[in-house]
């Protein structure tokens, strides 16, 4: 049985790495990269060139997964296909795995950083600087972070004009009828927040299928529906525990690109302003 590593051993296996990156892109370098935020953040920094292999979830920009092997989904991976692309180094969100998979490839000697994935306007910005960090481009991720900042500030001057925060309901997807939804911890939660949205289901601890009843409970003034690219989804104001709900009475339903909304990447304040405008148009309607 092979010998697992420490979270520790990991992340001196990627801080040797970090000593032999150039300031600028060297394509004979070897990096591959895990989270759709890292990916984004990658191709911001001008790293492109040393992308070498992605995960499913790295959809922007559309051509890291139309001209990089894609590795499938990041939770999910293999070791074989990873260690087939003889990266130098692996740049890994936290969440991703599973976690025997990335012992395995650090035990064939490729460095691995992990990237924090706190969901809040301080992780966007220690995401940034942990992957700038890394590939040898503190200058690029300088000036990266400070374009994001600006564009929070923008965002919260947004929010502050928006008035009083709306009592919104993230749904993810229907689960035998039920609506999975977001609560305390969740991407969609930490999005609510930079929103300036209250979660109606703050009660709840990480994705969870809600009843009838917890739907009538959360009362929630707007429902947010993640979806896949510019679709709506299932119609969740359709089931009748929605009937019973501000949002459903007013038909108060926002419909957002999952990966553009819940990535926490450098797109984030623009996700969070789109948020804003959408959640005040839809109060409105109530």
């Amino acid at each position: 049985m092979p010998l697992a590593l420490s979270r520790r051993d990991l992340l001196l296996a990627g801080t040797v790495s970090l000593l032999s990156f150039p300031a600028r892109a060297d394509a004979s370098r070897r990096v591959v990269s895990l989270g759709g935020a890292v990916t984004e953040t990658l191709y911001r920094l001008g790293r492109e060139p040393e992308i070498v292999g992605v995960d499913s979830t790295s959809q922007f920009p559309p051509d890291a997964l139309k001209t990089k092997p894609n590795l499938g989904y990041v939770r999910a991976l293999g070791a074989e296909g990873l260690l087939s692309l003889k990266p130098d180094l692996v740049l890994a969100i936290e969440g991703a795995g599973p976690p025997d998979v990335l012992n395995l490839v650090a035990q064939a000697g490729v460095p691995i950083v992990r990237v924090p994935e706190d969901p809040s306007a301080q992780g966007v910005l220690a995401r940034i600087d942990a992957v700038a960090r890394a590939v040898g481009a503190e200058a690029a991720g300088e000036a990266l972070a400070s374009d994001v900042r600006s564009r929070f500030a923008i965002l919260d001057r947004a929010r502050a004009g928006a008035g009083p925060g709306l009592r919104v309901l993230a749904v993810l997807s229907l689960q035998n009828g039920r609506p999975l939804v977001g609560g305390r911890g969740t991407t969609a939660d930490g999005m609510l927040r930079l929103a300036g949205a209250v979660n109606a289901a703050e009660n709840l601890e990480g994705w969870k299928p809600l009843s009838d009843e917890g739907v009538i409970a959360a009362r929630p003034d707007v429902v947010l529906r993640v979806v896949r690219g510019d679709g709506r989804g299932e119609d969740v104001l359709a089931l009748p525990a929605f009937a019973a709900t501000p949002a459903g009475r007013a038909r108060a339903l926002v419909a957002m690109d999952g990966l553009y909304l819940l990535g926490f990447g450098p797109r984030t304040p623009d996700a969070a302003l789109d948020l804003v405008a959408a959640l005040s148009a839809a109060g409105r309607r109530g």
